[in-house]
């Protein structure tokens, strides 16, 4: 350990590097590199200082080249995610549209509160060479860039104008991404030249610095109010979160659900709290939800939210509930605990839900009512079981999801986003084992399915490098973000991935007509200004980059290719057409506010609006 007199020369990357190097974290015991590298893709911003300090550490903090750098977020965020937010990645790219591809990504990590660093290049703090190549000029404020576009994108935001400020920032970052409550994305726009500036840097700066993931225990008088209003309840019911997994509370929630006898619903991002064979289990819950979660949440009395931030895929747009259920709300962050006049508890999900069963004393759940949610998940599996059988049936999006959920490992980590398959992955798939599946909804970003289901795998590789990483993905998706590919292929990194074309947007298409407007410019053959529609052909696409690649007619051929890709060891892309019209899961679902015209001479459209205002007035009104 150095001493605190001592210095040593450095240039502003070259600390950087360094100290993010000597960076660690305690999980299950064992220390581990906060950091399991990065993602780069080197441009005149970041490749001169910044390329050549992280080439001095590419044993600690490997670099994998990216594609496309918003590709690169994605996939950092799939890392973060698959980590449960205690390991991960660094994002480098250059001044100009090399940082702006990674906006997007940076709202995906905000709106999931996934830790992800961005060390991005910048302009040149002196302006002697100004205008530089890619530098937005603006004329009254010449302090204001592109990378200033982050700032409602990010938890953390600086911009290095000294090489002193890196002393403080570094750790304020590393601070945000790791805190529960605040935690997001950070950013650190780097100017070219400040990057090659040196300074003396304390040595002991640069000292092994082991982080804990901080567990804020509750108040113990939000406990005993939440214990005594749940003490109330006749019809009580859990929504199990995605914040669950990241607290690592799933045999926390499981015990108290058991001990009290209460349904467990789970959101999109809570998916796989439970196994879906669990006798408390009732389902996903809300828009893209099951008939039994929601016909519990329609008469439950008293609901505790646990890691969740009410989004509206989960209330159903508040429609799903009575409007005279009460919420306690059991959130590290105060923000989610506060919401819709919830009884707030603001803690730890592990420390409040553990807390919460102590304050419970002998409480227990009506028997009618734990026997009414067993007997509502019963007729939901059966649905299940008929939706995703195939035979003389159009193919759809369910079957190929049954025959992968047929076939896979329980260990397998099943991605998806946004599209039509969030919804048929989170009401069709049963989960196997818990923490394994991964359906981005929380900033609903197509795209995101390739480029994190490589950041999942990357991760995976670290930890259970014999399982796999199963990507579910439309051809919409597939064409707007595929590049990733070949980054799995060069790194050997496996994925399976699914590619089930049903001929463009076809979920809004089906959200077009549900909503009484003809199709219009979301399915190829409906758009005015495509002159000889052609199907794709991914497969050869895929082959392309370098995957095994196979095109299936139905999915009994589906199930025999997935076996072979299974035993593979190269990423290997299956392709299927689906249905655009035929197949989608029917039930399970809530009503969902959406604009649509007040005014309009399409008589289809003005009697839609009609009655999807109709459900209005079932809506809770927050405060």
């Amino acid at each position: 350990m150095g001493k605190a007199q001592d210095t040593v020369q450095l240039t502003v990357a070259q600390a950087i590097v360094r100290w993010l190097a000597n960076q660690y974290i305690v999980i299950d015991g064992q220390e581990q590199r906060l950091f399991g590298g990065g993602f780069g893709i080197f441009g005149h911003g970041n490749v001169p200082c910044l390329g050549e300090a992280l080439y001095d550490h590419r044993e600690e903090l490997p670099l994998y080249r990216g594609q496309n750098e918003q590709s690169m977020g994605f996939a950092a965020a799939g890392y973060a995610k698959y980590h449960l937010r205690q390991r991960m990645m660094f994002c480098t790219a250059s001044a100009g549209p090399g940082t702006a591809n990674l906006l997007t990504a940076s709202a995906l990590a905000h709106a999931n509160r996934l830790p992800m660093l961005m060390l991005c290049g910048d302009t040149f703090l002196t302006r002697l060479p100004d205008p530089v190549l890619q530098q937005l000029e603006h004329y009254n404020d010449p302090t204001l860039g592109v990378n200033d576009a982050f700032k409602p994108v990010t938890r953390y935001w600086d911009r290095i104008c000294h090489p002193a400020q890196i002393i403080q920032s570094l750790p304020a970052a590393i601070a945000t991404m790791l805190d529960p409550a605040d935690c997001g994305p950070a950013f650190l726009g780097l100017p070219q030249d400040v990057q090659g500036w040196v300074y003396d840097y304390p040595v002991v700066m640069f000292d092994k610095k082991v982080h804990r993931i901080r567990r804020a225990g509750p108040d113990l008088e939000e406990i005993a109010a939440a214990a005594a209003l749940l003490k109330t309840a006749r019809r009580p019911m859990i929504i199990a979160g995605g914040g669950v997994q990241y607290s690592q509370a799933v045999a926390e929630l499981t015990a108290f659900a058991e001990r009290c006898q209460i349904p467990v619903v789970e959101t999109i991002a809570g998916r796989a709290n439970m196994v879906s064979t669990h006798a408390l289990n009732t389902g996903p819950l809300g828009v893209t939800g099951s008939d039994s979660a929601n016909a519990i949440a329609e008469q439950a009395d008293v609901i505790v939210a646990v890691g969740t931030r009410l989004q509206d895929f989960t209330t159903g747009s508040w429609t799903a509930f009575s409007k005279e259920a009460q919420f306690i709300a059991i959130n590290a962050a105060r923000h989610d605990a506060a919401k819709h006049r919830s009884l707030t508890v603001v803690s730890d999900a592990k420390l409040g839900i553990s807390a919460l069963n102590d304050a419970i004393a002998d409480y227990k759940t009506p028997a009618d009512w734990t026997a009414l949610a067993s007997a509502e998940r019963a007729k939901w599996d059966k649905y299940v079981a008929m939706n995703v059988a195939h035979g003389n049936r159009p193919n759809s999006y369910a079957q190929a999801i049954g025959i992968v959920n047929e076939h896979c490992d329980p260990e397998d980590r099943v991605v998806a986003a946004a599209g039509g398959l969030p919804a048929e992955v989170t009401a069709n798939w049963r989960t196997l084992k818990t923490g394994t599946v991964d359906v981005e909804f929380g900033f609903s970003c197509m795209g995101y399915e390739i480029a994190g289901g490589w950041g999942a795998r990357i991760a995976q590789s670290e930890k259970e490098p014999t399982q796999d990483t199963i990507v579910f993905t439309g051809d919409g998706s597939y064409l707007m973000l595929n590049s990733d590919l070949y980054s799995s292929v060069l790194s050997s990194k496996k994925l399976i991935v699914l590619v089930l074309d049903n001929g463009g947007f076809a979920v809004i298409n089906k959200l077009q007509n549900n909503s009484g407007n003809e199709s219009f410019n979301n399915l190829i053959k409906d758009c005015p200004t495509v002159d000889k529609p052609f199907a794709v052909d991914f497969a050869a696409h895929a082959a392309s980059m370098g995957c095994n690649t196979e095109t299936v007619q139905n999915p009994a051929e589906l199930g025999d290719a997935f076996k072979r890709a299974k035993a593979s060891d190269k990423t290997t892309v299956l392709v299927m057409q689906v249905d655009a019209h035929e197949g989608w899961t029917t039930e399970g679902h809530t009503w969902w506010e959406i604009g649509t015209p007040h005014v309009t001479k399409n008589e289809k459209v003005r009697a839609a609006h009609k009655e999807w205002e109709s459900s209005r007035d079932k809506q809770r009104r927050g405060v």
